[in-house]
This record gives structure tokens, C-alpha cells and sequence, in this order.
């Protein structure tokens, strides 16, 4: 029986917060470590799970993309604002804030320049994001998330 949609989030979830603390060198050691929590994970479905939260192999393991440069504090601080973020076809992605600061966090992703985002519209609470493909969505929310945890 497949997973549940629940059970690929709170594994992609741990999965984030995995590589947030450190690379890991394989694919291998995050199904070891996601069993040992209990979670259900085979090498394919972690696989699966690094493509969909846009990390990528470096020479020192899997790793979340990081910020462009150490220049979006901005970000980082807006950071606390966040409440979800969730892909909305290939190219949108929406953010849900904490009430009020929309714009706020619309205009740090405005100032971090990165060249995932095409561009956003931020309302009361919640921002929506424009990227080019699938793939810089993919990065981009792996880029927000990882400033959601900073």
C-alpha cells in the first residue's frame, strides 16, 4: 500500500530538518536515520523526497540549497513570519504568514535577488510567488524553508 500523502510530508519535513543541521552523505543514511524514527523510507522513496524539497549533492553530501549570500538577514529575520509553503501547480507557490506580514516577507524575497523567483504580490497574509519552471520552484522552496528555520 503507498504511502499516505501525510506520511510523505512529515518525511520530506524530517528530511529538511536533517539536512538544515547537516549534509548527509547518502541516500542510504537518510533512510537509516528516517527508520530509526519510525518513518516508512526506501531508497527510492527519499530519492523522490530530495527532488521534491530541491536539495542537492554536493561533495559533501545532500544539502538544502542555501541563500544566495549572507547579505539576506532580512529574509532570515522575516523568516519568523512563516506559517506554510506550498507549491500550487508547477509555477506558484503560496506562503501563508502570520497576519499583516505579507508584504513584509514579499519584500525580503524582493531583495534576495534570486533567480528562482520571476516575482511575488504580497497581500495581508499571505505572498505568492512566480517561478519560471518546476525546478527553480523546487529550489525556491527549499531556499524559503531553509530560512524559515534559520
Amino acid at each position: 500500500m503507498p504511502n499516505s500523502t501525510a506520511d510523505q510530508v512529515l518525511r520530506r519535513d524530517t528530511i529538511r530538518q536533517l539536512l538544515l543541521r547537516a549534509p548527509v552523505d547518502t541516500q542510504q543514511a537518510l533512510v537509516d536515520e528516517l527508520t530509526s524514527r519510525g518513518l516508512v523510507a526506501t531508497q527510492s522513496s527519499v530519492s523522490r523526497d530530495l527532488k521534491e524539497i530541491g536539495a542537492i549533492k554536493t561533495n559533501r553530501g545532500y544539502e538544502l540549497p542555501g541563500p544566495a549570500s549572507a547579505d539576506h538577514q532580512e529574509l532570515a529575520a522575516a523568516g519568523q513570519f512563516l506559517r506554510s509553503v506550498t507549491p500550487a501547480g508547477p509555477n506558484l507557490t503560496v506562503i501563508k504568514t502570520a497576519i499583516g506580514a505579507a508584504q513584509r516577507v514579499a519584500l525580503a524575497l524582493d531583495r534576495s535577488d534570486w533567480p528562482e523567483m520571476i516575482g511575488n504580490i504580497g497581500g495581508d497574509d499571505t505572498v505568492f510567488v512566480a517561478s519560471d519552471s518546476a525546478a527553480s520552484q523546487k529550489i525556491l522552496i527549499a531556499k524559503i524553508e531553509r530560512a524559515r528555520h534559520a
